[in-house]
């Protein structure tokens, strides 16, 4: 799975499909019968804020990279619709090439629509919920739904998808309700968030943001605090840019040392500060 993950790291997965048909044609015969068999079933989109175990991943995982964009004008606003395994990244561009503003925090988010649907994803003040009108979804036991935003139980990087225990659904489609504006000025706001990235966060092999901010404060401030920025465990370390960030500098890390690392600051920061940070990141596979 390391050629499918944005840390580049990860063992095999037992039987591996990578969607990439819009429609899921083909994609929706195979969960059918991996729910009717129970055999487990991971989806993954763009491999951020996934952590494969060394061991790999039992049952099915679906790379989802199926893509498709469009949308309906309806006066100053527009709705637009797009196919889960659409990147983030492209989605912004989209938008931004149509005149449609509040998908500008996204534009440097390496995720797809789908986890970020169900992740509540956000960036630079916006977030998936403040713009999401419904949600297509399939379910093993009651087939397609269109959930409405309200019903998602949305809160920071929380959604009732996620808390869910049953985990046979996914994600076709979703649809974003967006204003119009000038295409320039978007243009400017995405600089601006791309900016603020490069300078903020580190550049290399990462799953993103660890840890979620506690309330009130922030995950990379405590970690900082704690003495850890610039740890390291093997080849991954707390990157001295954004102590939020765990990086793979070489190719001897293993996804162990990235856990071990993750216990590693969570001990500390426990014992720092009486608080338990909690992680943004999903673990997959067998752990001890």
């Amino acid at each position: 799975m390391a050629r499918y993950t944005a840390a580049r790291l990860g063992g095999p997965a037992d039987y591996l499909y990578i969607a990439k048909d819009p429609s899921y044609s083909d994609l929706i015969p195979l969960l059918d019968q991996a729910w009717k068999r129970q055999t487990p079933v991971t989806v993954i989109g763009g491999g951020a804020n996934v952590l494969v175990a060394d061991a790999g991943i039992r049952g099915l995982t679906i790379i989802n990279r199926a893509t498709d964009i469009s949308h309906e004008d309806d006066g100053d606003e527009a709705f637009v619709t797009a196919s889960s395994g659409t990147s983030l990244i492209r989605l912004a561009r989209y938008c931004q090439e149509h005149g449609l503003k509040g998908m500008e925090w996204a534009i440097a988010v390496p995720g797809t629509v789908g986890g970020a649907v169900v992740n509540n994803a956000g960036a630079h003040g916006g977030d998936v919920a403040s713009s999401l009108t419904r949600a297509l979804v399939l379910e093993a036991a009651g087939g397609e739904r269109w959930y409405d935003a309200d019903e998602l139980d949305y809160a920071y990087r929380h959604s009732q998808l996620k808390a869910r225990a049953d985990k046979r659904f996914f994600i076709k489609h979703a649809c974003f309700q967006l204003e119009r504006d000038n295409p320039e000025l978007i243009q400017k706001r995405m600089e601006q968030n791309n900016d603020y990235r490069r300078r903020t966060q580190p550049a290399g092999a990462s799953l993103g943001s660890i840890f979620k901010n506690p309330l009130g404060d922030f995950a990379g401030r405590l970690v900082e605090a704690a003495g850890l920025k610039g740890a390291r465990v093997g080849s991954v370390q707390v990157s001295p840019v954004h102590a939020n960030f765990f990086i793979n500098s070489g190719d001897a890390a293993s996804a162990r040392d990235y856990y071990q690392l993750i216990c590693l600051v969570r001990e500390r920061v426990k014992e720092a500060f009486d608080l338990t940070l909690e992680l943004e990141i999903q673990l997959l596979g067998e752990w001890d």
